[in-house]
């Protein structure tokens, strides 16, 4: 039965994905300007036409997507890891030569590293300060909305490699998103060593199947080329070494190079922190300080250094709320608060804008709170400080005032490497899966998409609340005591000291 193997799963996500990266050829992201000629627009009925297979391809690569993981839980024996490689190999190497695809912030990403080779200052003015004959340009013309004024929100290390990008395809755009997307896949096998690191050996299937087999990552880090899958693999590599090792200071070092990416990864250093002062010998009084300096101490040397060789200034320490500026649908605390701001403004005349910014911090405060509590659970030893630190990313996620359908991806992974099959994990493959339709191939947010995402959320969600298939031609094995990866088993067991 081909829904119940994996060839058939394979096969059926291998046409998904093909179907997504012909689609995007006529409704991706294209470029305002392609000297080339391979990636141009070819009119609104080719787009409409593109955007229907890539929605249908979609479909199919996230049915094949949970039919894998139900094999991996109805035969779980049938499955080996180079099976689940080889899946991903296959899924992805469609979307390799595709155009951007669900965003344009490649654009944004070839722009800005044109801007360091040109000498322009990027956290103090936007792409549009580039030559539009000159190199980045057509990049420039592509970035979206008031993006080209827009100084950059990331890191000196990620500018760093989109500087050397630029650099080795001379700003050419199909050679530069092409050279991005390399970036992409290095971030893809970077994630898939952690995680074969971080989960335990009879889990290692299921967390790549729901860390790096799943479908919201192909289409927004391989599709889309977004630079949180850099920043989630170093820190997943990170985890590996800190968290699961005890190699707390190359830990640290990584998460410092993550942070100059994008600067949620600096919450792992809360937790290797946790571990580090747990662990320590000494008195408390050392201890406390071992877990206060020594990772921070390592993180903060490392965006020193890395700052300087990038030689871009430490502006970015001022442009970390730039992606703010924006309302996102899918930010429960923004859309709190704009409801409740439209309401006090009909009816008192206010105005709803101090409204929405009291319930978007009153959404962060909620998310400190909890992420201490997390830490505190893994201090006392009673939670799997990788576990915790996927869950404090999926609180600051879901109580942001910015919420992307691919922040989601912050957290999948680690959460992947602890239980993947608890309720959590599930909750994460409805969510993974709904917010796959959010973002159309264009880089948009219609209004069909959310109502597809509601409809790919309500269906998954009540296939997870269905009992294994009782009629499925297969036979249940027991597993093995050193193979059993049920979430029960995964609970963390504190080191014996």
């Amino acid at each position: 039965m081909w829904s119940l193997s994996v060839a058939g799963c394979r096969r059926l996500g291998v046409v998904g994905s093909a179907a997504v990266a012909v689609g995007g050829w006529a409704a991706g992201t294209l470029p305002e300007r392609d000297p080339w000629g391979l990636w141009l627009p070819r009119g609104a009925r080719a787009a409409e036409a593109g955007t229907l297979l890539a929605y249908v391809g979609l479909t199919l690569l996230v049915v094949a997507w949970w039919r894998y993981g139900r094999l991996l839980v109805l035969r779980p024996s049938a499955v080996r890891i180079r099976h689940t490689l080889t899946t991903l190999g296959c899924w992805a190497a469609p979307l390799l030569l595709a155009p951007p695809l669900y965003s344009a912030d490649v654009y944004s990403y070839i722009a800005q590293g044109a801007m360091v080779v040109e000498g322009h200052d990027v956290y103090a003015a936007g792409p549009s300060v580039l030559d539009p004959a000159g190199l980045g340009g057509d990049a420039a013309a592509s970035v979206g909305g008031h993006w080209t004024g827009t100084p950059a929100p990331y890191g000196p290390v990620f500018l760093l490699v989109a500087q050397g990008v630029t650099l080795a395809t001379d700003g050419r755009i199909v050679p530069a998103v092409l050279g991005m997307r390399l970036v992409a896949v290095a971030s893809l096998a970077l994630a898939v060593w952690a995680l074969l690191r971080l989960a335990p050996g009879g889990a290692r299937n299921g967390a790549l199947w729901l860390g790096v087999l799943n479908p919201l990552l192909l289409i927004h880090v391989v599709g889309g080329m977004h630079n949180d899958g850099l920043m989630a693999a170093l820190l997943l590599a990170a985890a590996a070494l800190a968290l699961r090792g005890r190699h707390w200071v190359a830990g640290s070092a990584l998460v410092g190079l993550a942070m100059l990416v994008k600067s949620p990864a600096a919450l792992g250093l809360l937790f290797i922190g946790v571990v580090v002062g747990r662990e320590a010998a000494g008195p408390p009084i050392r201890r406390v300080a071992k877990a206060l300096l020594g990772p921070g101490s390592v993180a903060a040397a490392t965006a020193v250094a890395a700052t300087l060789a990038a030689g871009t200034g430490f502006g970015w320490l001022r442009t970390q709320s730039v992606a703010g500026s924006i309302h996102t649908a899918l930010s429960f605390s923004s859309d709190l608060g704009y409801a409740l701001g439209r309401s006090m403004h009909y009816f008192s005349g206010t105005h709803p804008d101090p409204v929405k910014r009291a319930v978007q911090a009153m959404g962060l405060t909620l998310a400190l709170v909890l992420i201490a509590y997390l830490a505190a659970h893994v201090l006392r030893g009673l939670l799997d400080p990788v576990k915790a630190l996927g869950l404090a990313l999926l609180v600051l996620v879901l109580l942001s005032p910015v919420v992307q359908p691919w922040y989601l991806l912050w957290a999948v992974p680690l959460l992947a490497a602890t239980a993947w099959r608890g309720r959590t994990a599930r909750g994460l493959a409805v969510l993974s899966a709904a917010f796959a339709y959010v973002t159309a191939p264009d880089g948009s947010t219609p209004a069909y998409a959310f109502a597809a995402a509601a409809v790919a959320c309500a269906v998954a969600a009540h296939r997870t609340l269905r009992p294994a298939d009782a009629a499925a031609p297969v036979r249940v094995p027991a597993p093995r005591r050193s193979e059993d990866h049920a979430g029960a088993a995964l609970l963390y067991r504190p080191p014996v000291r």
